[in-house]
């Protein structure tokens, strides 16, 4: 079955970049690429990628000359952006706005039976955690602190533990996505159940009133 697995490095408090969308402290960490959970043996396995418009351009201005990836793309956009120009790459991207849910069954029928992975950034990521469509969480923990930036993942979710390995300067770690945050379910469904009674009490008293 299609996986749908969002992949990245994150700072100990839980960032992707600094203010100002820099990398350089994850640029200069120290690691095994053929390490556990190496990005060589995750992207063999990938058949089609999403990403968000800021994560687009800043590929697009840090590796201008480049496309590292070719599988089928998407870009979230409501920008008007234009696809990689690169000598001797044909470049599969496709711009889209609108439900991930749509672009996520488009994926998997481009991908051929092979998984897909959400570059970034955070938010998209949490679209497809809000539709039920994201499957696990792969994280490379770097030994560093931003205390600012843009954040790994902004939802209030459960995640499972599903292995972890230190990698040289990080830690490793695979988590299977869960769901809601248990308290936020639980509060939803406390709410659900005052909806039922408030409604049953308009019902009978509109059966008291027509008597």
């Amino acid at each position: 079955m299609t996986k749908l697995t969002y992949y990245t490095a994150t700072t100990l408090d839980g960032f992707i970049a600094d203010p100002d969308d820099s990398l350089e402290w994850l640029f200069r960490q120290d690691q095994d690429d053929k390490g556990p959970l190496n990005y060589e043996d995750f992207i063999k396995d990938i058949g089609a990628i999403v990403m968000g418009a800021t994560t687009y351009e800043w590929i697009r201005t840090k590796q201008p000359d480049e496309w590292s990836y070719s599988m089928p793309s998407w870009v979230m956009t409501h920008r008007d952006l234009k696809p990689p120009a690169v000598a001797g790459i044909d470049a599969d991207v496709r711009f889209a706005s609108g439900s991930v849910r749509e672009v996520y069954d488009a994926m998997v029928a481009a991908a051929d039976g092979k998984d897909l992975w959400v570059v970034g950034g955070g938010d998209l990521v949490g679209q497809f955690a809000d539709e039920g469509l994201l499957d696990e969480v792969i994280t490379y923990i770097a030994p560093v602190t931003l205390g600012a930036g843009r954040p790994i993942l902004p939802r209030r979710l459960d995640l499972e533990l599903v292995e972890a390995t230190p990698n040289k300067a990080f830690i490793a770690a695979r988590y299977r996505f869960v769901g809601p945050l248990t308290e936020d379910r639980a509060d939803l469904t406390v709410e659900a159940e005052e909806l039922v009674v408030e409604s049953r009490s308009r019902g009978t008293s509109d059966c008291v009133s027509r008597r």
